[in-house]
């Protein structure tokens, strides 16, 4: 069990999400990151899809009530256990009594605390994660809060040793498949989407501008800030189906990235759509800081999407030795 002793108001417990109920109005939820929490699960020996907690507010302290193994992933939020620094993308035993700490990250907006046996709240819908604006999931679909104790699932491998051991993040494996342009930006790749043609006198400026994520966005999506486009004519549209990654155009010309907490249904035209392996980068990205969309296609995001099982799988088989060692 462990004990939340200090939070924020979107500090939440997710795993990677609700699915097959989007028909029914209910989001996907889950973790912004979904690759550093199923690299921290990976290295805990937990089910990939394992409850952890996503922490975006910051300081974040946690105490320990029994031994496990922990696994602190995503953005570097300078850890630190007892007050003994840890590396970024670390995992290692812990001890009854031990307090973790979160502070504000040198990069990156989330960070994630995986725990051997992953976090113990009820299934809801085939999930653990937290709907905040259903209210429901996670811890009594709230955000987590001082005094919330919680329990841990039962964990299968040996504890990681006290002396800890790293993984190398995937923004640093895997730096030629995810570029950067010449101001540092991140750069998303996106596959034009249904109402692309509408923009076609704007389309130039979609890709080759930089957008500011603004300060109005959050986990349902993240509304861009920068110099308008609109489509050519105005066109009456029925809603459709929305999913993560999905680029809007609302009337005032900047566009909405839906996101994990997306509505399952909108109207405005959809000019692309994000691919599914750049998604957890966006979800790395803060309110204020910029990134740059470049043209993709269905192609090149499979062969990223390859790439990505590739140094998972890496992962698995690197861990594969510590788990007989300590069995041993």
């Amino acid at each position: 069990m462990i004990e939340i002793e200090q939070s924020g108001a979107l500090n939440t417990v997710q795993d990677l999400g609700r699915f097959n109920f989007r028909h029914m109005g209910v989001s996907v939820s889950g973790a912004m990151d979904a690759l550093a929490l199923r690299a921290g699960n990976l290295l805990l020996g937990n089910d990939e899809n394992a409850a952890a907690l996503e922490v975006q507010l910051f300081p974040f302290r946690m105490r320990f009530l029994q031994d496990s193994s922990i696994a602190v992933t995503g953005a570097d939020c300078r850890p630190t256990l007892d007050g003994t620094p840890l590396p970024p993308w670390w995992g290692c035993g812990v001890r009854a009594g031990q307090l973790l700490e979160l502070r504000y990250p040198r990069s990156g907006a989330r960070g994630y605390v995986c725990v051997a046996g992953g976090i113990d709240v009820p299934l809801v819908l085939g999930s653990r994660s937290t709907a905040l604006r259903g209210g429901f999931g996670g811890v009594d679909g709230r955000p987590l809060q001082r005094g919330d104790r919680l329990a841990l699932g039962e964990s299968r491998v040996p504890p990681l040793p006290v002396s800890g051991i790293g993984i190398e993040p995937p923004d640093s494996a895997l730096q030629s498949w995810f570029p950067r342009n010449n101001a540092g930006e991140i750069q998303l790749r996106a596959i034009p989407s249904g109402e692309y043609p509408l923009f076609a006198a704007d389309a130039a400026r979609f890709w080759q501008q930089s957008w500011q994520v603004s300060n109005q966005s959050n986990r349902t999506g993240y509304r861009l800030a920068g110099d308008p486009i609109f489509p050519s004519e105005s066109v009456e549209m029925r809603s459709y189906g929305l999913i993560p990654g999905i680029v809007q155009v609302p009337p005032g010309g900047e566009p909405i990235i839906q996101l994990s907490d997306a509505n399952t249904a909108g109207g405005y035209p959809k000019i692309a759509g994000v691919i599914e392996q750049d998604l957890w980068r966006l979800g790395q990205v803060l309110p204020g800081q910029s990134i740059q969309l470049i043209q993709s296609d269905a192609r090149e995001a499979i062969a990223i999407e390859q790439e990505v099982a590739r140094w998972l799988n890496r992962l698995r088989l690197s861990c594969q030795p510590l788990r007989k060692a300590l069995t041993v």
